[in-house]
């Protein structure tokens, strides 16, 4: 029997239902003051250890997001580790929920297919996210004007602004795993539960377990061992299988758009090196080149876990 309308019959409806819900949730409030208040704790410290730096370093304020003091790490990392569990709060009940209040029927019982009430469940999280996100970028160039007395340069803010677009995909990769397992398992607390396990082993453990495991399937030739060197082909399976992480990858691509010094992300072969100014600064068009391929995975990771949730549901038992 084929669908009469457009699949995406009601789409605005859900988003709009499910942001408002969003934004007035206690739980929301709640991500939202632990993420304000640790990273203005971090910035506050790393202000003013740039402070003595400001007549110096051309790139001052995105030393903001990358300088770290103790015993606080630096902006981004702190990121880093409270932007999935966000993205993990706002997703893990968003279809079992349904289901446990035996609304999901009601909901597909009127003119709204599944295909718009999955999306729109995942772009009302998503908003949320780069509200919370735009907020906080705003707040950090706030900060910066107040206290550092200088405004950012063009480069500086085209390239934070980068940062902001980077986030918002690592937090979307997530916002899709935690709705993916939110539609396998009935119970949220078990959503909950697998998806933190999964981010605490890729963000934790694995990065940890690469190196073991790129031993054993590309041993070091001997001549590199006595010369205790690494061996090529032995680092680029490391760096590959590091790579199944989405916080390595989020991390290797702030480190080309926030520190224009890079020119590489990983080993780099004397050859690279030719007639290279060590030290100064690319354009920020050649640091997006460098930082494309890690994007790119962020991104299709992100869709390849909402199209899983897709099929899943769409397969699912929806009566109460």
């Amino acid at each position: 029997m084929r669908r009469e309308g457009s699949p995406f019959s009601g789409l605005g409806a859900v988003t709009t239902k499910e942001l408002a819900d969003h934004l007035s949730s206690a739980r929301m409030r709640v991500l939202e003051w632990l993420i304000v208040l640790t990273a203005v704790a971090a910035l506050i410290g790393t202000i003013q250890q740039v402070r003595d730096t400001v007549s110096e370093d051309p790139f001052v304020f995105l030393k903001l997001f990358t300088e770290a003091r103790q015993p606080l790490p630096s902006f981004v990392s702190i990121l880093a580790f409270l932007i999935p569990l966000m993205a993990i709060g706002l997703g893990f009940d968003a279809v079992n929920g349904e289901h446990n209040r035996r609304t999901l029927s009601r909901v597909l019982s009127q003119p709204i297919y599944r295909d718009a009430l999955l999306m729109g469940k995942f772009l009302a999280g998503l908003i949320t996210l780069a509200i919370s996100l735009i907020v906080l970028w705003l707040l950090v160039i706030g900060l910066g004007l107040l206290l550092l007395g200088v405004p950012p340069s063009t480069e500086e803010v085209l390239r934070s602004f980068a940062f902001l677009v980077v986030a918002l995909a690592y937090a979307g990769l997530w916002l899709a795993a935690a709705m993916l397992f939110s539609i396998i398992f009935r119970s949220p607390a078990t959503a909950a539960l697998t998806t933190l396990g999964l981010w605490l082993f890729l963000t934790v453990l694995w990065p940890a377990l690469s190196p073991g495991i790129a031993y054993a399937i590309s041993p070091p030739h001997p001549l590199y061992e006595l010369l205790n060197q690494t061996d090529p082909n032995t680092l680029v399976w490391e760096q590959g299988l590091a790579r199944l992480s989405p916080s390595t990858l989020f991390g290797e691509v702030l480190r080309a758009i926030l520190n224009p010094a890079t020119r590489a992300i990983g080993p780099i072969f004397l050859d690279q090196l030719e007639g290279a100014l060590i030290g100064a600064p690319l354009p920020l068009a050649q640091s997006l080149l460098i930082a494309w391929p890690q994007l790119v995975s962020l991104i299709a990771g992100t869709i390849i876990l909402f199209v899983a949730g897709y099929v899943v549901f769409q397969r699912q038992e929806v009566r109460a």
